[in-house]
């Protein structure tokens, strides 16, 4: 049954260290963000409902919109909270009814891949692959699948230019553009810390199956958000190995294969493992975890980013602060599903939650 509340105090997350998910990742150790500040605004009563659960309980997921049902593929997958690998179920959640139907897997375990829909086709791209015992690994794949709906089955398309995971996607005039994440620095492909943040910008055009680069981010980092809001591509937040988290905003203008920096988010806000996603022409962004001040948690806080007048306030606290999460918006409103309540891979959750700006 869906339950329906107004945006109550947000409780505090509770906080753990870093869990065995990123185990021999140390460099990780040095990502950081000050706690987000005060809000800017008063807190609106914006409306949460819980339309239903996912069957089963994931983070590091990058959701989409395919033929009016919300589609989760691959992430990390949780027992009791806990991980216990990568996850193997594709599901799509109905919006309406809140029921979740499992689908056709994919031909390998993939953890943090991407999800499109371009031209009413769903596409699988890029991720870390997990072991074929289906333990958590993070060898960066080019892969790129189409899912056939009418075979219910993944077909392999070709291959993107570099390997990729981490990164921000958006469909722009029926292609699917990638931007930022992590990719192999080197030889070795296997470990997190093999990976490095990158600005690199991968375009796939679904119509003749290739590929192609654009004009590359102001900015490397992983595990950021975005949407489109009047045919440009905003991307928010994110983290790096060398800065820590990030509150940069940068704009993406397809017409001119340039990119511009807006209003950042305010400081210490931004995080790693943000979703986002778009109401009435503003963005609203979601969760995300910090590490500092120890022993870290996560944002409770609802950012809206006013694209009127570049700058962004506060509207209102989740109910279930999350990170690792993915965010859909439908219609009038934005479904947040799966995510962690505490960093890294502790108390990960089958939660689905929908926010909208009135009930």
């Amino acid at each position: 049954m869906t339950r329906t509340f107004q945006t109550p105090a947000s409780p505090t997350p509770a906080l753990t260290r870093r869990s065995l998910v990123l185990a021999g990742t140390g460099a990780l150790a040095a990502l950081a963000a000050v706690r987000a500040p005060a809000a800017h605004a008063a807190p609106s009563e914006a409306c949460w409902t819980t339309p239903g659960l996912l069957p089963h309980a994931v983070q590091e997921i990058y959701p989409c919109l395919h033929k009016s049902r919300i589609h989760i593929s691959g992430g990390l997958l949780a027992e009791n909270g806990a991980i216990v690998g990568v996850s193997p179920w594709h599901m799509a959640l109905s919006p309406e009814t809140g029921q979740t139907a499992i689908l056709a897997s994919s031909p390998a375990r993939r953890h943090h891949p991407q999800l499109a829909d371009a031209g009413g086709r769903l596409f699988q791209l890029g991720g870390f692959r997990g072991g074929d015992d289906g333990s958590v690994a993070w060898t960066a794949t080019a892969d790129t699948l189409l899912y056939n709906d009418q075979a219910r089955a993944w077909e392999t398309r070709a291959s993107a230019p570099a390997p990729h995971a981490e990164c921000v996607a958006a469909t722009i005039d029926g292609r699917i553009h990638l931007a930022g994440g992590r990719t192999p620095k080197g030889a070795a492909n296997l470990a997190y810390g093999d990976q490095a943040d990158t600005v690199q910008h991968l375009v796939y055009d679904p119509g003749v199956d290739a590929w192609q680069s654009a004009a590359p981010a102001l900015t490397a980092r992983n595990s950021a958000a975005g949407a489109m809001i009047g045919g440009l591509w905003h991307v928010v937040a994110g983290r790096s190995m060398s800065g820590g988290n990030s509150d940069a905003h940068e704009v993406y203008d397809p017409k001119e294969d340039t990119w511009r920096t807006a209003a950042p988010m305010p400081t210490g806000s931004g995080a790693g493992g943000v979703a986002a996603g778009v109401i009435g022409g503003d963005l609203y962004v979601f969760g995300g975890e910090y590490f500092d001040p120890r022993p870290g948690g996560v944002h409770p806080e609802v950012w809206r980013y006013v694209s009127a007048a570049d700058r962004w306030e506060t509207v209102s606290e989740m109910p279930t602060p999350r990170h690792g999460l993915g965010g859909v918006a439908v219609n009038d409103a934005i479904y947040l599903v799966g995510g962690a309540r505490r960093p890294s891979g502790s108390d990960t959750s089958d939660l689905v939650e929908r926010f909208a700006l009135k009930c």
